[in-house]
């Protein structure tokens, strides 16, 4: 049997959030643990309340996204949002969101977010990484070696140090070396913008974030 995902909601409007409850609750292997409706309320639900998965109004009773970052290094933030400014979702992103999902979208969509961010992974719209591709041409090679740039693509699908390591016949420790190295390389701090990285490059497709 599946483990279900166990989330918070946290949305200051009461209708779209209790409306968003009752179609969560539907889905069998999601489990909505309780709701916040104030930034205020965020840390003591997530001490009190421990979770899998943040879903998370980027604008409640205040505008969140220096928040993320902190809220983040306790669970998986899944951002929600009305805007559609591709700079309020790369931003968010590279807080620590894991996931953007504008509000306009279905529930299937979220629920698509929601999966793969709990299986470990990064979730973007094809819309906003088409986006991004059109602001951002695929960079040119920064003298990567190949074990490098096998490297990149494994984080980028979403493996963690232990299973680069693993999948390589490789140590945690060399695989450490060789991300510090790369994001010398390339400039880039943290996974999320590894993986943006990756997707102009055309190391990965769509299809290993979910989209």
């Amino acid at each position: 049997m599946t483990t279900p995902i166990r989330l918070i909601i946290a949305d200051d409007h009461a209708l779209f959030r209790q409306g968003l409850k009752s179609l969560l609750l539907l889905e069998p292997d999601v489990r909505v643990l309780c709701e916040v409706e104030s930034a205020g309320e965020l840390a003591p639900a997530l001490k009190n309340t421990p979770c899998d998965v943040l879903l998370l109004d980027l604008q409640m009773d205040k505008w969140l996204l220096d928040d993320i970052a902190l809220l983040s290094q306790s669970v998986n933030v899944v951002v929600l949002t009305a805007s559609e400014k591709l700079e309020d979702a790369l931003a968010a992103l590279r807080a620590g969101a894991r996931a953007i999902v504008q509000k306009r979208f279905a529930i299937e969509t979220l629920m698509g977010a929601l999966r793969t961010v709990a299986a470990g992974r990064v979730w973007m719209p094809a819309e906003l990484q088409t986006e991004i591709a059109e602001q951002w041409a695929a960079p040119k090679s920064r003298a990567l070696t190949a074990r490098e740039t096998e490297i990149v693509r494994l984080v980028a699908m979403g493996m963690r140090n232990g299973e680069v390591a693993r999948h390589l016949s490789l140590s945690e420790s060399t695989v450490k070396t060789h991300l510090n190295n790369i994001f010398q390389k390339l400039e880039l701090r943290g996974r999320v913008a590894l993986t943006h990285y990756a997707l102009r490059a055309g190391l990965i497709g769509t299809r290993a974030h979910g989209c």
